[in-house]
């Protein structure tokens, strides 16, 4: 299960120039009036909407900017209503691919996610084609600086988490969804600083992916990341971490 918060890691650091960094603001602020709208405006009665808010604090993103998804999302400010629509498909080398959207425009969303796979080599396919070889866990990520990873991992566990990969940099925690929030504040309460807390497409099985292709792959995630209406894109591609680092660099 290990690569994931890898993936992310790197979209971090590709994120840090101002242009990137606002995209990213938009896309949080998507995620946070799809939550706002479908469980209401208070964090603590709405975990979807907290989770949202911490993604928010973790990108930097202005208080009031978060302030004004919810206004927006909850009717005091505006009209616009966001689609949550899951695409699917398979990429260079046949690995699976999820693209999450948040949209106010299917049918523009579907052309340009389309076109990004038929471009990079890969295929758009149809609803189940590929969502079954992934599952819904809970992701904690913590930051191995500073930490007993083994300390880590069994304050995880004794809070209730299902797996902990303690060679990850960052430290992944697996949850069963329902139980993310409560080991997030055990963790909390353990005084162990949690990086990321999400609740994420893990594949059930990795697609190893040979050198030839590795560079499509991410080159595919990228173009799809940078779609306005993309919220998340998922993978089961296993790529060696040095691969994913000279990609990144």
């Amino acid at each position: 299960m290990s690569g994931h918060s890898k993936w992310s890691t790197i979209k971090r650091q590709k994120g840090a120039n101002d242009a990137k960094r606002g995209a990213m603001f938009t896309k949080v602020a998507r995620e946070i009036m799809v939550a706002a709208r479908t469980g209401g405006g208070d964090p603590d009665a709405n975990y979807r909407l907290r989770l949202a808010m911490d993604k928010a604090r973790s990108i930097n993103m202005p208080a009031d900017n978060v302030k004004r998804a919810i206004e927006k999302a909850t009717g005091a400010g505006g009209d616009v209503e966001y689609e949550e629509i899951t695409y699917e498909g398979y990429g260079p080398g046949g690995v699976a691919v999820l693209v999450e959207t948040a949209t106010d425009n299917r049918n523009r969303t579907a052309a340009e996610v389309r076109s990004i796979f038929t471009k990079s080599g890969g295929q758009l396919a149809g609803s189940g084609a590929v969502a079954w070889q992934f599952e819904v866990r809970g992701l904690i990520t913590v930051a191995r600086d500073g930490v007993d990873p083994d300390e880590v991992a069994l304050a995880a566990i004794d809070a209730g988490a299902a797996d902990v990969d303690t060679e990850t940099d960052p430290i992944e925690i697996y949850t069963e969804p329902s139980d993310l929030e409560a080991v997030r504040k055990a963790l909390d309460a353990a005084g162990i600083a949690v990086e990321e807390a999400e609740s994420a497409m893990i594949p059930k099985q990795t697609t190893a992916v040979d050198a030839e292709h590795v560079r499509q792959v991410l080159r595919l995630m990228d173009l799809l990341e940078d779609i306005e209406d993309v919220q998340r894109v998922t993978s089961n591609a296993d790529i060696p971490e040095e691969l994913m680092e000279e990609y990144a660099g």
